[in-house]
């Protein structure tokens, strides 16, 4: 593929590097916003999703047409920025994954079994909604045991996709959280009238993931994958704020500081690969001015401190804004485009004319 009009980038330090973009990932994302066939949303609520984020996230969307022609999230969850990108951009290669085995399955049941999840997502809906609340409390126990029996038996991979859909529209707060057992344990949430199956998005979502490359396994496993022409979103679990911050857990394995610490040296190494790398995290210097943790093992990239909403917590007082991380192995600017109209409007009122601007002598030499 032709370089022609790509980005350019220089090396400002060790670490990171200086990109400029022709076009501002704002411009393509404004221009498909207002085309239904071509945006796609999450298909589940998402504890830690990054919707909210969005916005300081495109700022670092490094496609340009050519350079960066692939695009790697280890960490998928609930894929919002995996959607976004998959709504503005065509790439060559896209691969996601997670550990989580249960929300891995639902994306290839989504990729390759959509017409029949739809069906048993209907059915579910419409006996559901007609239900009053005891009733509706019990058909959601039921329904959560028969998820945790095929979770263990790993049996029916579209009904099991189904049924944790389902949960996650009904159960409290779309949290996903398991026990040690594994076991899925959330109680259901009190929604009047619950979307259950949004057929015309999980429609959406199957046609944009046909190519998509769904691993359920460890973020190690990507760095084959990884090279010079990828861009990479990491989105680990986050490091908890307090000790009693960590109130659920997405799978049977925590996340502790030592694996934030190998999860660094990972970045290190596609860093060096040449891949463009940016992650997110909690910033412990909400709660301890002190704590520089993340500064530390991250000390050769450019940190930056955004505004988050705490959107799930268990005491509503403790909602609202704090700050979180996005960290990368480089910076992005923009080529500025002259204005025409704005040029051309200060030429009409210069005391200059034409001969100013050119030199006619060798024009008519």
């Amino acid at each position: 593929m032709s370089s022609k009009n790509c980005f350019t980038h220089s090396q400002s330090s060790e670490n990171i590097r200086l990109i400029t973009l022709n076009s501002s990932p704002f411009d393509i994302h404004s221009k498909n916003k207002g085309s239904s066939a071509s945006c796609v949303k999450p298909f589940l609520k998402w504890a830690g999703g990054k919707s909210q984020l969005l916005n300081e996230i495109r700022k670092y969307y490094p496609f340009d047409g050519c350079t960066i022609t692939k695009y790697a999230e280890p960490f998928v969850g609930g894929g919002a920025v995996l959607f976004d990108i998959l709504s503005s951009f065509h790439l060559d290669e896209i691969y996601i994954s997670d550990t989580n085995a249960e929300l891995i399955n639902a994306y290839i049941v989504i990729r390759d079994d959509v017409n029949e999840l739809i069906s048993l997502l209907t059915a579910y809906q419409s006996e559901y909604l007609t239900l009053n609340p005891p009733d509706r409390k019990q058909y959601y126990i039921n329904i959560r045991n028969e998820f945790n029996s095929l979770k263990i038996s790993k049996n029916n991979k579209i009904k099991k996709a189904a049924i944790m859909i389902f949960l996650n529209k009904t159960c409290f707060n779309g949290l996903f959280r398991v026990n040690k057992k594994g076991l899925f344990n959330v109680p259901m949430g009190d929604y009047k009238n619950p979307l259950i199956c949004d057929q015309k998005n999980l429609y959406s979502v199957s046609e944009k993931l046909q190519n998509v490359k769904i691993i359920c396994g460890d973020y190690k496993d990507s760095e084959d994958f990884i090279d010079e022409s990828a861009f990479v979103y990491l989105d680990p679990p986050y490091r908890p704020l307090t000790s009693t911050a960590s109130f659920t857990a997405y799978t049977e394995n925590l996340f502790d500081d030592n694996m934030q610490k190998e999860l660094a040296e990972f970045v290190n190494r596609i860093s060096n690969k040449g891949a463009l790398v940016l992650l997110s995290n909690s910033d412990p210097k909400n709660t301890n001015s002190n704590d520089n943790f993340f500064d530390d093992i991250y000390s050769e990239y450019a940190i930056k401190r955004i505004e988050a909403t705490r959107m799930i917590n268990c005491n509503g007082e403790s909602r609202g804004k704090i700050k979180e991380l996005l960290i990368s192995d480089f910076e992005v600017s923009y080529m500025r485009k002259r204005d025409f109209n704005t040029w051309l409007s200060g030429f009409r009122n210069s005391i200059t004319d034409y001969n100013y601007y050119i030199d006619f002598k060798k024009v008519y030499r």
